[in-house]
């Protein structure tokens, strides 16, 4: 997995919003990637809200929310407009963007060695530079976590 001070790789990636977005789309500003293992479960859903609850503070912050998933454009969509988010939601169903991050691998899922998507969050800096990394992601107070180190960042 990635960590602070490593270079966040390129990518492009299509959004539920019908257009794709790439790194050098955030540059100037700080970029909060989270990756999340499925559309409307429930640990995904309260994640999504959490970061949605918070969209105002991360703005003020200067910093933009995105959510990665393998999940279809179409699948994003419904998931946005369900619960009514304001970030874009990126589908990365070949896992490119999830193994360059290292968000994808073993884990555990009650008791039993599973692959599948680890949840985790980067914070980039608008150079493109990993600032801050959180590995195995608890839902709860993750968003506010990420909040506090973004300011403490400035």
């Amino acid at each position: 997995m990635l960590s602070e001070g490593d270079k966040a790789p390129n990518f492009k990636l299509e959004s539920d919003l019908g257009k794709s977005f790439e790194l050098k789309d955030f540059k100037g500003q700080i970029l909060v990637l989270y990756f999340y293992p499925k559309d409307n479960t429930p640990g995904c859903t309260r994640e999504a809200q959490a970061f949605n609850d918070a969209a105002k503070k991360f703005a003020k912050a200067g910093a933009q929310v995105v959510g990665v998933s393998k999940d279809s454009v179409k699948s994003h969509g419904n998931f946005r407009e369900k619960y009514g988010l304001s970030f874009p939601l990126l589908s990365d169903p070949e896992l490119t963007l999830h193994n360059a991050f290292g968000a994808y691998g073993e884990k555990n899922m009650y008791g039993k060695k599973v692959m599948g998507t680890i949840r985790s969050t980067f914070i980039i800096d608008g150079k493109g530079k990993i600032v801050r990394a959180f590995p195995n992601v608890k839902v709860d107070g993750h968003a506010e976590a990420v909040l506090d180190a973004i300011k403490q960042l400035k």
